[in-house]
């Protein structure tokens, strides 16, 4: 297929989401960057949104429709697949862009070595609230949103870079996904942005944060703040990254990281407070243990494949551990605030 330069390729990954569907591509739609195209792939959905999409398409956006839930990372790689641009955007479906929003992101790209731009994601609800700016990173290989949770008074908008950006609203160089690869469909959902954002630093890119580049999300809408489900493929998914992108010695001590982390989680769930404790108010403590045993049962059996994905990235590395590791220290964040952070 033939790249279009200065083209940007929007990627919407629906499933079962005809409930905002068309407020998000309205506002694709309505961007002041004039070179883009809309691609839609459709998850199997179930709940009409794909009928819905089927009508609308003609003249708005090109449609790709799966034929079962293939995931997140699945789906968003089909429509890489079939973009033209020499930039790809995604915006979950649950999430509604500024009008700036493209222009903003393409606005950090001068420099060559940016392969990603990261947005500031508010809640849709409350567009004074924080969803996240970029991710922070546990040595564990777990993230979580920067500034989650926070009041939005500018307290982000002079930083200009972050680790890695946020799946849901983020812009990604096609030579850098062309450099890295594409997102890992073992993953499923959840923390494959964190891995894809993780390689692209081990092979020298760079992530650009833009404050100005605005977009307003329903917080886990696809499965729940307090999902049982989502607890299991964050946690399986969690220990996925550890094992792909953690330099040795940092992995071989990942497992005390990980044990002070259980700490904290045990703490919120006594208190009801954080996301372990919400899934323990919401279905109960045992539900909890079973998505982790399940977890580590899931995480293992496909270690084989991750074991092999770590070999390449090693491999092609450009930056050394020490400058990984600095990384990690500007971008951290503690096991209590991970844990107690709702």
């Amino acid at each position: 297929m033939t790249l279009i330069p200065g083209l940007v390729s929007v990627i919407v990954v629906n499933w079962n989401g005809a409930a905002y569907l068309a407020e998000c591509l309205e506002s694709v739609r309505a961007q002041t960057w004039r070179d883009k195209e809309l691609l839609v792939v459709d998850n199997g959905s179930t709940d009409g949104s794909r009928e819905w999409l089927r009508e609308n398409a003609p003249g708005r956006f090109v449609l790709n429709e799966l034929e079962t839930n293939t995931g997140f990372a699945a789906g968003a790689n089909t429509g890489i697949a079939a973009a033209r641009g020499e930039f790809i955007a995604l915006l979950n479906n649950d999430a509604v862009a500024d009008r700036e929003w493209l222009a903003c992101l393409l606005d950090k790209t001068s420099r060559p070595e940016v392969g990603m731009v990261a947005s500031k994601i508010l809640f849709y609800g409350n567009r004074s609230l924080v969803d996240k700016t970029g991710h922070l990173f546990y040595p564990d290989g777990l993230n979580r949103g920067r500034g989650a949770g926070e009041q939005d008074v500018g307290q982000f908008d002079r930083l200009s870079e972050i680790f890695f950006p946020d799946g849901c609203a983020a812009l990604y160089r096609r030579a850098m996904l062309n450099d890295v690869g594409l997102f890992d469909e073992q993953f499923f959902a959840y923390g494959d942005d964190a891995d894809l954002g993780l390689r692209a630093r081990w092979r020298g890119w760079c992530c650009e944060y833009a404050p100005r580049a605005r977009v307003y999300h329903r917080h886990s809408s696809t499965l729940g703040k307090y999902s049982p489900e989502k607890a299991f493929l964050v946690e399986r998914n969690r220990l996925w990254v550890s094992i792909k992108v953690l330099p040795w010695p940092l992995l071989l001590v990942s497992p005390a990281f990980t044990l002070w982390r259980f700490f904290w989680h045990g703490f919120t769930i006594l208190s009801r407070r954080g996301l372990a404790g919400g899934v323990a108010r919401e279905h109960s403590a045992w539900s909890l243990f079973k998505c982790l045993v399940r977890a580590y049962a899931s995480g293992f059996a496909g270690l084989p494949g991750i074991w092999r994905k770590r070999r390449e990235i090693f491999r092609r590395r450009k930056i050394s551990n020490a400058e990984f590791y600095r990384l990690i220290r500007m971008y951290r964040i503690s096991a209590r605030e991970l844990a107690i952070r709702d």
